[in-house]
């Protein structure tokens, strides 16, 4: 079963699996109790420089999934990143990547499940 992803406002649910939010910062107007997670990998997500800098700007998602997939090769990132593959062995893909931005598209939680289902 692929690893299933979806913004972290939508209702929790029994089928999620493993709920892990990849966002580095807080979703805005979520409380722990609602977002029921099991983890927040925030090391996983796209370093503060490139956030900033992609802006969630849809042209600008193609650079964005590179620069961010050579982001995960190395530093933190790259541990936090096999700390999530682990995870997923442990639970046989039954995972679900939280993310807060209102794209659905263009995020780096489907960079993640991209790099994740193809392990």
């Amino acid at each position: 079963m692929p690893v299933k992803v979806k913004r972290i406002y939508e209702e929790a649910k029994d089928e999620d699996g493993i709920r892990v939010l990849v966002d580095r910062i807080w979703p805005r107007g979520m409380s722990k109790e609602k977002a029921r997670l099991d983890h927040w990998m925030k090391e996983v997500g796209p370093s503060n420089e490139l956030r900033k800098w992609f802006g969630h700007d849809p042209q600008k998602y193609p650079a964005f999934k590179e620069k961010y997939k050579m982001e995960l090769t190395s530093g933190d990132q790259q541990k936090e990143l096999e700390k999530l593959k682990q995870l997923i062995k442990e639970n046989n893909k039954e995972m679900t990547l939280l993310y807060a931005a209102k794209d659905e598209k263009n995020n780096q939680a489907n960079v993640l499940k991209e790099i994740l289902d193809h392990q």
